[in-house]
């Protein structure tokens, strides 16, 4: 998914704001806006899975030392 939305941030910027229209330009800013919003929750996401990859793994560590 970052991939994507660097994609399209890396395209949208290379748009000649000066030729758009205002309600274009409104628009503009509306989708690069959305775009920073869904990169933040991609790496907020990427920050979650590192979080649960290391509980299940304290988790598994617990249960083996338990059982010894």
């Amino acid at each position: 998914m970052a991939d994507t939305i660097a994609e399209t941030v890396d395209l949208l910027y290379t748009i000649d704001q000066e030729k758009l229209s205002i309600d274009q330009q409104i628009a503009l800013g509306t989708a690069l806006a959305t775009l920073a919003q869904a990169e933040r929750l991609d790496q907020i996401n990427e920050r979650l899975r590192s979080i649960q990859q290391l509980l299940t793994n304290w988790s598994h560590r617990s249960t083996v030392d338990g059982v010894r």
